[in-house]
């Protein structure tokens, strides 16, 4: 009777007779460390797996050691706001899927602290890194050039660089938003609400603002004015308290940013003016998941998860990076302050509602 044949487990060992080298040499090769290998003994090593036809006992490893993960770094503006906060949950979600932790870092739109990070990660050995509103794109491009890292830029780049930028169609974003007012609920007095120069504010998000008023002023034509004001919250308030106290208050507001949009709902109603009966209002990027204000937001909304796997795909793949990245479609998400969607409220709920008298003058918060 004869016996099956067992085939001997090629080995470390085995690997190491066949390139001339030790051990260890193998083992760093096959773990990318711990300390280093020459570009002419590695390409040994590598010939001696493939002619033995190597295959690790991933097991056995697993059990000798925890996992290891790589590292990439990520920077943001501003977390609190519901577009940078969901797009850093899917980075990393969809980093983690592919062994790597992320590291964060929270710019504020200030160039100085921008590079203060990029030295931080580049120092602790980053894969890549993915800037997401960068304020300081020429330096934070040097640096990583200089540190070898590759570098994705995301949502808009404040300077110029050489690799495009992934991220939404603002200016289509804006239009969209426009046409939304005047197409389908018949506005013909629609204002602009946002700051877009450096004159009207050194940090923030007003490249992507600007582009959004261009969408704007491609519908509304000539009559295309805005209720200029830096981009914080209150100051969006008291701009557009400010401006409907002045005279005739318009049927429509695109307001730049999704930070702002609630605080114009609030300068609306606080001034006596019905949203969204008397103006309606769409903003950007807001939380679809915060369905329990007074009133939901209608918004134009960015694919946070085609963003995030474009710019992930580029960090950790950059010999595969297209030269040119289209900017990806928008969509809107119909709310209340337009006019689109109403909810259900009950009645004890609907008659506090209408008993209640308009808030005191003052600014939300």
């Amino acid at each position: 009777m004869d016996l099956p044949m067992t085939i001997k487990r090629v080995t470390l060992a085995d690997v190491a007779r066949r390139a001339r080298t030790s051990t260890a040499v193998v083992s760093y090769v096959l773990n990318d460390g711990p300390r280093p290998v020459s570009d002419a003994l590695r390409a040994q090593v590598l010939e001696a797996l493939d002619e033995l036809d190597y295959r690790p006992d991933r097991i056995a490893r697993a059990l000798r050691r925890p996992r290891r993960w790589h590292q990439i770094g990520l920077l943001v503006p501003d977390l609190r706001l519901p577009l940078f906060g969901a797009l850093v949950g899917h980075i990393e979600v969809e980093a983690r899927n592919r062994n790597h932790l992320t590291l964060i870092g929270n710019t504020g739109y200030d160039p100085e602290r921008e590079t203060e990070f990029v030295s931080a990660f580049a120092d602790s050995g980053i894969d890549g890194l993915i800037v997401v509103g960068s304020a300081n794109g020429p330096a934070t491009a040097k640096l990583c050039a200089q540190a070898r890292i590759p570098v994705v830029w995301v949502h808009n780049n404040r300077g110029r660089v050489d690799s495009p930028v992934i991220g939404a169609d603002h200016t289509h974003a804006g239009a969209l938003a426009s046409d939304h007012l005047r197409t389908t609920h018949r506005r013909a007095d629609i204002v602009f609400v946002g700051g877009f120069t450096p004159e009207d504010t050194e940090h923030g998000d007003r490249e992507t603002v600007a582009q959004r008023y261009a969408g704007y002023a491609s519908v509304v034509g000539p009559a295309a004015r805005a209720i200029r004001t830096d981009l914080t919250p209150s100051g969006a308030y008291h701009a557009v308290r400010h401006h409907l106290a002045a005279g005739a208050a318009p049927d429509g507001l695109v307001v730049g940013t999704y930070g702002q949009a609630a605080a114009a709902i609030r300068a609306v109603t606080d001034s006596g003016v019905r949203v969204p009966a008397d103006i309606a209002i769409v903003g950007f990027d807001g939380d679809v998941t915060n369905t329990y204000g007074q009133l939901t937001l209608t918004t134009v909304q960015q694919p946070i998860d085609t963003i995030a796997r474009r710019a992930l795909d580029a960090a950790l793949q950059p010999g595969d990076r297209l030269l040119d990245a289209a900017p990806l479609e928008v969509f809107l998400s119909p709310g209340e302050t337009c006019g689109c969607a109403t909810r259900f409220r009950p009645p004890m709920a609907a008659a506090r509602g209408r008993s209640s008298s308009s808030a005191a003058d003052r600014p939300p918060g």
